[in-house]
């Protein structure tokens, strides 16, 4: 669904934890987070006491108010796909508490840090693999922007890791413009309801492909055109497409060559983590030779934390063209059942992990 609510509204509901004085007035040093000491299914997951993350000159300590829930968070938890664990950590993660997309308050800033302080209400990604889930979060200085008015705390933590990826594949490598026929495979997630809105306020004619019970909400996003993919192959229809953005990886290469035009973009963002080994990395091969010889093109990116995409998407927000969608909220304390529910692969738009009133250290 799409909210509403203000971030003064979710104080006074008690939705969002608010501050707690320290017995004695000292500083606390440790805070509730969700920590990880092995790889496996999210029940590894435990709630508990750390110590407060340590900011660096160019951070910002953060008090986190919400959290945003990714596929990838789930894929870290797993130890996916197997060729990243180097890069994770090899026997368990190099950062235990998961968690990249972040909004809360600014709580220290770090000695060269200008553009924040003390009190300001921020989003973006949190850095060093993880560290969201949890009351405190280190965020690069040059990860953050300020939250606009229109969005509480759980839309805003919504936005950084699923709001980019759409606006890099849709703006940048579709390079959509007025006009062009645009479809997004898997339209009802957190990807695709990005997606879907960004390539509207571009101009574009837009078909989403979604399951029977999502059709209304894509609908109500913006999209011309709902595909029901129980009922209709979006492949085989005859209608062709400027850009796809496929999400899902449910039809084939060849199957996605004959529905683009004769230019047409593809993004394969879709592919899961079927081969624990490379994930989609076969399929993003088999995708780069498959379209090597033609006219129509493939692109592939690896999304990443400029403060200048942020700042991009809030413009959009702030000028209502794009509203987070949210399929539901977990306290901190439920992290694990909120990371298995998005790596079930169902949610519609976004799910948000929120810093919950008698969970403060």
């Amino acid at each position: 669904m799409i909210t509403t609510k203000t971030r003064a509204s979710e104080r006074a509901s008690g939705d969002i934890d608010m501050d707690v004085p320290v017995a004695g007035g000292a500083e606390a040093t440790t805070m509730k987070a969700i920590v990880q000491d092995a790889y496996g299914s999210p029940e590894i997951l435990t709630f508990r006491d750390i110590g407060k993350p340590v900011i660096g000159a160019n951070e910002v300590l953060v008090r986190v108010r919400a959290a945003g829930v990714n596929p990838a968070d789930w894929a870290i938890v797993g130890g996916l796909p197997y060729i990243a664990r180097p890069f994770y950590g090899l026997g368990k993660p190099k950062n235990p508490v998961r968690g990249t997309d972040v909004a809360g308050e600014v709580e220290a800033i770090g000695a060269s840090v200008t553009r924040f302080r003390p009190g300001d209400e921020v989003f973006g990604w949190s850095g060093h693999l993880g560290g969201a889930f949890a009351e405190y979060a280190s965020v690069a200085e040059d990860a953050l922007v300020s939250i606009p008015p229109n969005l509480t705390f759980e839309q805003a933590a919504a936005v950084p890791m699923a709001g980019t990826v759409a606006l890099l594949a849709v703006r940048d490598h579709g390079k959509v413009n007025a006009g062009q026929k645009v479809l997004i495979n898997g339209a009802s997630g957190g990807i695709g309801t990005f997606a879907v809105q960004i390539a509207k306020s571009l101009g574009a004619e837009v078909t989403g492909v979604t399951s029977t019970s999502n059709g209304d909400l894509v609908r109500s996003i913006g999209a011309d055109h709902v595909i029901d993919y129980t009922k209709e192959d979006f492949t085989r229809t005859g209608r062709r497409y400027d850009f796809i953005l496929d999400n899902v990886a449910n039809r084939s290469l060849s199957d996605l060559r004959r529905a683009l035009t004769p230019k047409g973009t593809l993004v394969p963002n879709g592919g899961g983590f079927d081969h624990r080994w490379v994930a989609s990395g076969g399929r993003l091969m088999r995708a780069k030779l498959s379209f090597a010889f033609v006219s129509q093109s493939v692109r592939t990116f690896i999304a990443s934390s400029k403060q200048e995409n942020l700042v991009a998407l809030r413009g959009l927000i702030e000028d209502r063209k794009v509203t987070p969608v949210i399929d539901r909220t977990y306290p901190l304390s439920e992290t694990a059942q909120a990371i298995a529910y998005v790596g079930r692969g169902h949610a519609r738009g976004k799910v948000v992990v929120t810093v919950i009133k008698g969970f403060t250290s």
